[in-house]
């Protein structure tokens, strides 16, 4: 991915609009394609490869999904956080830096150690065994590219999970019918109406005709 050459004109689909080859395949690592091209990779991990300054750079949120990507800096180019593929040399570096790449010397914030993917392998080839590109899964195992769960990944164990989970599911289903057809039972033929009765008791009759008629005349008692 790092030596291939990116938007030049597809040898396949170069008298089509918008066929320069910005896709590259993790799975085929052959070299870079076009869009149209996309057909023939089915189903297999492909990344969208784009430019900044002069740079190919892809999206942090794409590439992270195949390949760590941990140590290396990221950047945010119109709105989009990205990572740098091959190495940036600095030609001079400015006052105040305190952290730099490790291969090419570019400065970075404090908390990375290289400022691009191909400034990474430089890292792995000296032989240093904290760095990798593969990704580990919590309970799985790692490959080169990604990582597979050791759980529920044979279809005989999907298979049987969705069995059981249909399964719990008719029977949650079934016991909430039965309990609450017994409660009822047990309601009707207990005879207590004042456990089970849920309506509202009927309120008082209020006669307006009283309250609004008007006080009468006060009459003086006889002496």
């Amino acid at each position: 991915m790092l030596r291939a050459n990116y938007f030049v004109p597809c040898s396949i689909h170069a008298d089509s609009n918008k066929s320069e080859c910005n896709m590259f395949c993790l799975d085929c690592t052959s070299k870079a394609f076009c869009s149209y091209c996309l057909t023939n990779h089915k189903n297999h991990r492909v990344l969208q490869i784009r430019r900044s300054s002069y740079h190919n750079v892809v999206r942090v949120n794409e590439i992270q999904k195949y390949i760590d990507i941990s140590c290396v800096q990221t950047y945010i180019i119109n709105s989009a956080r990205i990572v740098f593929l091959n190495e940036r040399p600095q030609p001079r570096i400015g006052n105040g830096v305190t952290n730099t790449c490790e291969i090419c010397c570019r400065s970075l914030l404090d908390s990375f150690r290289f400022c691009s993917l191909g400034c990474k392998l430089g890292g792995i080839k000296r032989g240093n065994q904290s760095l990798t590109f593969s990704l580990k899964g919590k309970h799985g195992r790692e490959y080169e590219g990604g990582w597979e769960s050791d759980e529920a990944t044979t279809p005989t164990k999907i298979r049987k999970t969705c069995a059981f989970n249909r399964l719990m599911s008719g029977l949650s289903i079934s016991t909430v019918k039965s309990d609450y057809f017994s409660g009822d039972q047990r309601s009707s033929s207990s005879g207590d109406e004042s456990g089970f009765n849920l309506s509202p008791g009927t309120p008082p009759i209020y006669n307006h005709r009283n309250s609004s008629r008007r006080k009468g005349v006060p009459h003086r008692a006889p002496f």
